[in-house]
């Protein structure tokens, strides 16, 4: 698992150098694109997802307090907010093809749906690993899940405000 995590980080880092290169070359259509999105719905998913993680750090500590009830109740609220973070993506995505604005729109809406879809089917994912943990749970398979849960969130973290607050 953590040779799979340390490969996403480096998928992930080459997209968001291609996306800071693309930038630079290219100024007015990135600062353009950047305006058209919803920041407010890209930071309350930023919220939703830090709140996950804070689950599934919990679900470790009770795991570790050999509290299985409790723990696979944090999980449930990880995953639950993992599926309301692929709500509200879905209702941005929405919003930009109702507009006409698609993968072949620009760079920027390339880069967009390319680098925040792929980091989509990672919580989808890891919403499926906290489910086959919460089922057959132990230290080990919880900490490494977890573990996982927590990258996804950490490439968000740089993800949200490199697409849509840094000009």
């Amino acid at each position: 698992m953590w040779i799979l995590i340390w490969s996403e980080l480096v998928v992930f880092g080459i997209f968001f150098a291609g996306f800071a290169i693309a930038h630079i070359l290219q100024p007015d259509v990135f600062i353009s694109g950047q305006n058209s999105l919803n920041r407010f719905l890209g930071g309350l998913n930023t919220m939703v997802l830090i709140t996950s993680g804070l689950c599934a750090a919990l679900a470790v500590h009770a795991q570790q307090a050999a509290k299985t009830t409790r723990m696979r109740l944090w999980l449930a609220g990880a995953i639950g907010l993992g599926i309301v973070f692929l709500g509200v993506k879905y209702l941005e995505y929405a919003e930009k093809l109702t507009q006409g604005i698609g993968l072949d729109t620009n760079t920027f809406y390339t880069l967009y749906f390319l680098m925040t879809g792929f980091h989509a089917l990672h919580v989808v994912f890891g919403i499926f690993i906290l489910i086959i943990i919460g089922w057959k749970n132990s230290n080990e398979n919880l900490e490494i899940g977890a573990s996982f849960w927590h990258m996804v969130d950490l490439i968000w973290i740089i993800l949200y405000p490199l697409v849509y607050l840094l000009r």
